[in-house]
């Protein structure tokens, strides 16, 4: 049994060495960090998963991104801890900040990830959607979260440049 809270300051280091211990050295030169730089991850949607000793199990972040002027919501990155993997950590991250992200108001999500996982999520593989070079194309993934939120969105994923924290979308 997980508890699921939104990480708060203090857990910032811990999530930050789960990633490292989870993903490649060199993590942050993907094209994906130069979206996030400087950026805040967006409140109510960067998750942490405690076990009952209160063992950091998994997280996830999320990122406002825009894509020709239409906001959405970048996905990642969503880890768990090499000795949890398999209990379904993963998909419950996933799920309940899908939800949370559709209360805040939010319309669409992208990511860039293998389509096989994703896919069971809803994502699917995005055409006209181009994230920074050198990222495959065939790995950038998106979800509706209100109804057709992604036909007619193409173009260039690009920083979100607002000051201050986005605490939720109201622009579609």
């Amino acid at each position: 049994m997980y508890t699921l809270a939104k990480e708060q300051t203090d857990d910032w280091w811990e999530v930050e060495a789960l990633y490292d211990l989870c993903f490649a050295p060199g993590r942050e030169a993907l094209s994906s960090y130069r979206l996030r730089d400087g950026i805040n991850p967006v409140e109510g949607l960067a998750l942490i998963a405690r076990d009952p000793q209160g063992v950091l199990g998994g997280a996830i972040r999320y990122w406002p991104v825009l894509i020709s002027a239409q906001p959405a919501l970048l996905l990642g990155p969503v880890a768990v801890h090499p000795t949890r993997q398999g209990e379904g950590l993963g998909a419950l991250l996933i799920r309940d900040s899908l939800t949370r992200a559709k209360a805040l108001g939010w319309s669409r999500v992208l990511l860039v990830g293998d389509a096989p996982y994703y896919s069971r999520f809803g994502f699917q593989r995005l055409d006209g959607v181009i994230m920074p070079p050198p990222t495959n194309p065939q790995r950038v993934l998106g979800r509706d979260l209100k109804p057709d939120a992604w036909p007619g969105v193409r173009g260039k994923v690009r920083r979100w440049d607002a000051a201050g924290e986005m605490k939720e979308n109201t622009n579609g």
